[in-house]
C-alpha cells in the first residue's frame, strides 16, 4: 500500500466535481478527514510475552450523521487505507441515501496467526484505546476484510463495559443473539447481486448465456458467486488468497463451497453428500490470470488495487462489477474506459453490507427486529432504486457510471453542507 491512495481516491472526487455544483466550502472540506486516531494496542499473548499492535481510526465526514464503517484485520493495514476507505465509505453512504457519514478503521497484523484467545485480547484492547472516539451517536463500527460477528460482539460487550451500559447500537454486524440483524452476514454479497441482475438486464444478457468470473471467494464473494449460479449465470473461475479454478463449462459453486468449507482448497468439484470428486477439463489458475479471462463479467471481490494500468490492457471483460473496495485504481479506469468495459463502482455495488448495518443500527436503537424477508425486501429495495438513480445520471450526463455515482452522492453531500451555511450564504 503507498502513500498515494488517498489521493487516488481523491481523483475521483475531482472528476465528478466536473458535472454537479456544490460550494467551494463542501469541496475544500470533502478533501481531509475530520479526524484521524493511531493507537497502540498492548496485547499479553498464550505465551506470556507481550505485543504491541498499531490500531487506526478515521472519521471522515458526519454532515449527514455519524460515521459509519468497518475494522479490518490485516498485515497491510496502514493511515492512508484507512483514510481512503473512510472516504469511500463517505460516498457510498451519500450514494445510497443512507444517514451516515464515512470511517473505518483497523489493525496491523496476520490475524491467521494469533490464537482465537489472543484474538479476543487484541479486539477489546482496541475499543479500550478507541472508546472516546466511537458511539451509536457517533460512529460506528462494523466487520471488514478479517473481521466477523464474534469479533464485533466482544467489541460491542468491551464497550458496554467501558461505558457500564448495554450499548448494542455501537456496533453492527454483530451476533444475533447480541442484537445482530437477520441477512446482515451476506448483505454485501446479496446487495451486489441484486445490483447486477438489475444492471445486466439493460444489456438484455440472459443468465444462462453470460459468463462470470470472482476474484475472491470469501464472505462476500462466495455469496454473491453462489447468488449467480443458483438464478443461471455461468460462473466459470474463482479464486481466494492462495490461487484459483477455471471450467469452461462452468463450475459447481455450492460443491467448491462445500469442499472448500471442508479444506480450505478450492477445487472444480461436484459432491454427492459428503464425497466430492474433481470435474474433468479445469484449469488452476493465479488471480493475475483470472483476472484477463475472456468473460462476460468480471467480479473483483478481494483487496484494493487489482487492476491497474499495468494489467489493465488485458482485462476482456465488458462487465466489471467491483465487490470489493477500490479493486481499481484511477489510471486502470481510464484505460478501462477508453476499451468500452462498463465499470460499476464499489460505492454502488458493495453498499448492502452498509444498508444492513444501517438497518441493524435501527432496529437496536427502536427495539423493534425484522424477520430475514423483511430485511432482504428493504434491501433490494434499497439498493435497485439507487442503482436505477446512479444510471440515469452516468445516461443523462454521459459519463461513466463511478463518476455518476460520486456525482448523486455529491448532491447530496452538497445540500448537507450548504444547510449549515457557506460562502455563498455568508457574502450575499
Amino acid at each position: 500500500m503507498t502513500s498515494s491512495l488517498l489521493s487516488d481516491a481523491n481523483r475521483r472526487l475531482e472528476r465528478a466535481l466536473k458535472y454537479v455544483h456544490i460550494s467551494e466550502d463542501a469541496s475544500e472540506r470533502l478533501k481531509f478527514p475530520k479526524a484521524s486516531l493511531k493507537v497502540s494496542i498492548p496485547v499479553r499473548m498464550d505465551d506470556g510475552s507481550l505485543r504491541v499492535f498499531e490500531g487506526y481510526r478515521v472519521r471522515y465526514d458526519d454532515t449527514r450523521g455519524p460515521t459509519k464503517g468497518g475494522i479490518r484485520f490485516h498485515p497491510n493495514v496502514t493511515m492512508d487505507e484507512v483514510q481512503s476507505l473512510a472516504f469511500w465509505m463517505t460516498f457510498k453512504c451519500a450514494a445510497v441515501n443512507l444517514p451516515f457519514g464515512g470511517a473505518k478503521g483497523g489493525i496491523t497484523l496476520n490475524p491467521k496467526a494469533l490464537s482465537k484467545f489472543e484474538l479476543e485480547r487484541l479486539s477489546r484492547g482496541y475499543v479500550d484505546a478507541i472508546a472516546d472516539f466511537i458511539g451509536p451517536d457517533i460512529d460506528i463500527p462494523a466487520p471488514d476484510v478479517y473481521t466477523n460477528p464474534m469479533i464485533m460482539g466482544w467489541m460491542m460487550d468491551q464497550y458496554s463495559i467501558i461505558r457500564r451500559q448495554l450499548s448494542p447500537a455501537v456496533i453492527t454486524g454483530k451476533p444475533i443473539g447480541m442484537g445482530g440483524s437477520q441477512g446482515r452476514n451476506t448483505a454485501t454479497g446479496v446487495g451486489a447481486f441484486q445490483v447486477l441482475v438489475a444492471m445486466m438486464r439493460k444489456f438484455d444478457k440472459a443468465p444462462a448465456a453470460t459468463t462470470v468470473a470472482v476474484q475472491g471467494f470469501g464472505n462476500a464473494g462466495s455469496v454473491v458467486a453462489r447468488l449467480l449460479f443458483d438464478a443461471g449465470y455461468q460462473v466459470v473461475a474463482v479464486s481466494d488468497s492462495h490461487g484459483g479454478v477455471y471450467c469452461d463449462r462452468g463450475l459447481d459453486i455450492p460443491s467448491l463451497q462445500q469442499f472448500k468449507a471442508s479444506t480450505r482448497n478450492l477445487q472444480a468439484v461436484y459432491c454427492e453428500g459428503t464425497v466430492c470428486n474433481l470435474v474433468d477439463g479445469h484449469e488452476t489458475i493465479t488471480n493475475d490470470e483470472l483476472l484477463t479471462l475472456n468473460v462476460d463479467v468480471l467480479i473483483p471481490a478481494a483487496l484494493e488495487n487489482q487492476i491497474t494500468a499495468a494489467n489493465a490492457p488485458q482485462i476482456q471483460a465488458k462487465y466489471i462489477f467491483e465487490v470489493a473496495n477500490g479493486p481499481i485504481t484511477s489510471a486502470g479506469d481510464r484505460i478501462l474506459e477508453d476499451k468500452g468495459v462498463y465499470v460499476f463502482p464499489d460505492i454502488l455495488v458493495n453498499a448492502g453490507g452498509v444498508t444492513v448495518s444501517y438497518f441493524e443500527w435501527v432496529q437496536n436503537r427502536s427495539g423493534l427486529y425484522w424477520s430475514e424477508a423483511e430485511v432482504g425486501d428493504r434491501l433490494q429495495t434499497k439498493m435497485v432504486a439507487e442503482a436505477e438513480k446512479i444510471w440515469s445520471v452516468s445516461h443523462n450526463l454521459a459519463i461513466p457510471m463511478r463518476t455518476a455515482a460520486y456525482v448523486h452522492a455529491l448532491e447530496r453531500l452538497e445540500e448537507a453542507h450548504s444547510a449549515r451555511g457557506t460562502r455563498d450564504y455568508y457574502v450575499s
